[in-house]
């Protein structure tokens, strides 16, 4: 419940886009980051797999990295 998937892309150290599992889109932060965020917002497909990726990667990886933690 309180697991966040994640993936920015960053251009010159700087964020131009990222999609968050709970927003569950992406979203833009620089003039061509909003145009590039529409772009794969129209994709159901893109959208589709990235919200996969949360229950792929972060749930299957959760109880190793939590047991390495303690």
């Amino acid at each position: 419940k309180d697991i966040e998937f994640i993936r920015s892309y960053y251009f010159n150290k700087l964020e131009l886009t990222r999609f968050s599992s709970s927003v569950g889109k992406h979203v833009g932060f620089t003039e061509r980051g909003v145009k590039i965020a529409a772009a794969w917002n129209k994709d159901a497909s893109l959208l589709s797999a990235m919200k996969a990726q949360k229950e792929v990667y972060c749930l299957n990886h959760i109880q190793i990295e939590y047991s390495n933690m303690l």
